[in-house]
């Protein structure tokens, strides 16, 4: 086991590599500078100035030296300085919103299992049912609608009609005069419906792949046996079946981290929380690189480490990877 996270860990440090690469070119193949906002809507701004500037934030480099140099300065954790006005340290930045970003992406995470795999249970165990063609409904439901529009949705019928959340931010206006409880409360209310909209679409994919998972399961010699045996059903279903059914589902939980993470930029500019997402759609309006690459690099290290957390839980689930 440990030999094999050895290779795991191994391998993500070119993958690291390769995607800081392919993100830095693109980002400077893209049309436009930090300096055309500061020099585009001056009529004083000359020649000279947009060079001096270009020389100032190091875009007079080649691409090529430009990547080595944030190349050498990233092993050290040091991802520059941002190119917005406040010219902050880009980890500094970074590390006041990654929490707000984790917080909302754990709690869709943990909504997401603890409904989508009862359902996709009970909908694999009454196929056919009325049950199961409701979900069924409601699970091509949640494909079809489209993230922003049910965040809109939701601000103004739940929001602005009924007022019974709040529709920006984290916090109510005189949220440290509440009480502890109060405070808490607050913090509930504003998560809400970012937390739901960050869920709906995962909720409706998982669900599914537990219920095609459990139907292909129950189907095995191995349950047909455990049933002959005389074993009560609840201890098929949720001994011998659930845990095979579970399988596919955690490589799938690993490889949606990445969707959930790039979701957030969507529903934290909608609500207008102060998450990661909201700072990149910021740092991309100002052609900010620094931090643009900052949080994308981030991003990449979370979606390998949930990858090697989904790998991690495979092998603990199967007896067979371990051993192998």
């Amino acid at each position: 086991m440990l030999r094999y996270l050895g290779k795991r860990l191994l391998l993500m440090i070119p993958l690291l590599i390769g995607i800081t690469l392919i993100s830095f070119v693109v980002i400077h193949l893209a049309p436009g500078e930090p300096t055309d906002l500061q020099t585009e809507l001056n009529p004083e701004a000359s020649v000279e100035l947009r060079d001096r500037l270009r020389a100032q934030y190091g875009l007079d480099r080649p691409i090529h030296v430009q990547y080595v140099d944030w190349l050498g300065r990233m092993a050290k954790l040091d991802f520059g300085r941002s190119f917005s006005g406040d010219h902050r340290p880009v980890l500094d930045k970074i590390l006041e919103r990654l929490p707000v970003t984790i917080l909302i992406n754990v709690l869709s995470i943990t909504l997401i299992l603890v409904v989508a795999i009862p359902v996709g249970i009970l909908s694999a165990l009454r196929r056919n049912s009325l049950f199961d063609r409701a979900t069924t409904v409601l699970v091509f439901i949640g494909f079809a609608m489209p993230s922003f529009w049910l965040a809109l949705l939701m601000m103004d019928y739940l929001g602005v009609r009924l007022g019974l959340f709040p529709i920006a931010g984290l916090r109510s206006l005189g949220h440290e005069y509440l009480s502890t409880f109060g405070q808490v409360k607050d913090y509930v209310a504003h998560l809400v419906m970012p937390v739901f909209v960050s869920a709906f679409g995962g909720l409706a994919g998982f669900s599914r792949y537990m219920r095609s998972n459990m139907l292909e399961v129950i189907r095995q010699d191995y349950i047909l046996t455990a049933r002959a045996k005389g074993l009560p059903e609840r201890v098929v279903i949720w001994r011998h079946a659930l845990r095979n059914a579970l399988l596919p589902l955690i490589t799938i939980l690993g490889l949606s981290v990445p969707g959930l993470i790039g979701g957030s930029v969507i529903f934290e500019t909608i609500f207008a929380i102060p998450g990661m997402g909201k700072l990149f759609y910021d740092g991309v309006m100002m052609r900010d690189y620094p931090l643009i690459m900052g949080v994308l690099v981030l991003g990449a290290m979370l979606t390998l480490v949930g990858n090697l957390l989904a790998d991690i839980g495979y092998a603990l689930a199967d007896p067979r990877i371990r051993k192998s």
